[in-house]
């Protein structure tokens, strides 16, 4: 690197016309100064500065040094800049993992505040189930995995950034559709469409979980399909769903979602394999507790 170094030593000399000005300019005493200029031109084979007893004018490779110096050492500072970006996290790629459940607001709204707070990070996502995603962050084909109701793993860091409201989807004209809110032992006599415990056993457990602790026990639909956009068993009148609060976005014509009483949540976990890993992870993770703390995913829902 001792090229870029003269070549800055040239640049200073060059803009300031004067050895003692470009020699405090560069932080160097001015013979030292002129001896690397003396060095650079014999390694280039040319004279690039006409000196004279009171004056230093560029020769015409000089001034062509100079035009092209200073572009070659700006872009050698932004690479600079850029390489030491990734120590920092403040640049470089992360593959990250999402469940359905929380592609509706959760996972857009984490990657979107990331774009914003850094935007030298670029995410490549991947949405997944369950299984695909605990699997992933554990063996590295994931940066990290957003995730509702994780079970314990102790290899991976589970961070919670949500607790989310669940409420009652179901068609507008159903008769608990009238009320703002639906109390849970309303459920007892509905058919409840659940995904199978075995797409994820943490889910499951918490959506029975608000039934046992109403003491009722709702007969239970299995979801024969991973994901259907347009709820097709809740719109047929089939059953009703227990879902969370940003289900409602993008809710088909004719549904409607109501909380539930006393207030019932879940939670979203963003999972990583530690905590002092890649530095853009790192990033990731500050990313999403500063994402939940302004958006109040945290707080406990409003009751009234």
């Amino acid at each position: 690197m001792s090229e870029l170094r003269r070549l800055r030593y040239f640049l200073a000399v060059a803009a300031e016309r004067n050895f003692t000005r470009a020699a405090e300019r560069v932080h160097i005493a001015q013979p030292a100064l002129s001896r690397q200029i003396r060095q650079l031109e014999q390694e280039l084979g040319v004279e690039l500065l006409a000196r004279t007893t009171h004056s230093v004018e560029l020769t015409e490779a000089g001034r062509l040094l100079m035009e092209r110096g200073t572009v070659l050492c700006d872009e050698a500072d932004r690479l600079w800049r850029d390489v030491r970006g990734f120590s920092a996290g403040a640049a470089g790629s992360l593959t990250f993992g999402y469940s359905t459940s929380t592609s509706y607001d959760t996972a857009p709204a984490l990657l979107a505040a990331l774009a914003v707070a850094h935007p030298g990070v670029t995410a490549t996502t991947r949405l997944m189930t369950t299984a695909g995603i605990l699997a992933g962050v554990a063996d590295g084909t994931l940066d990290a995995g957003l995730l509702r109701c994780p079970p314990p793993t102790p290899e991976l860091v589970s961070t919670r950034v949500r607790l989310e409201p669940q409420g009652v989807l179901m068609p507008a004209g159903h008769p608990l559709a009238g009320s703002l809110r639906v109390e849970t032992e309303l459920l007892a006599r509905e058919t409840v469409l659940i995904h199978p415990r075995d797409a994820n056993p943490g889910h499951y457990d918490a959506i029975t979980g608000i039934f046992t602790r109403a003491g009722i026990a709702p007969r239970l639909l299995l979801r024969t399909i991973a994901f259907d956009a347009a709820h097709t068993l809740v719109a047929e009148g089939a059953a009703i769903s227990v879902t969370g609060a940003s289900s409602v976005s993008g809710l088909p014509a004719g549904l409607v979602w109501r909380p539930l009483t006393p207030v019932a949540t879940t939670e979203i976990h963003l999972l990583t394999r530690g905590l002092t890993g890649r530095p853009v992870v790192a990033r990731l993770l500050r990313t999403a507790t500063d994402t939940a703390r302004a958006r109040h995913w945290l707080s406990s829902p409003d009751v009234a």
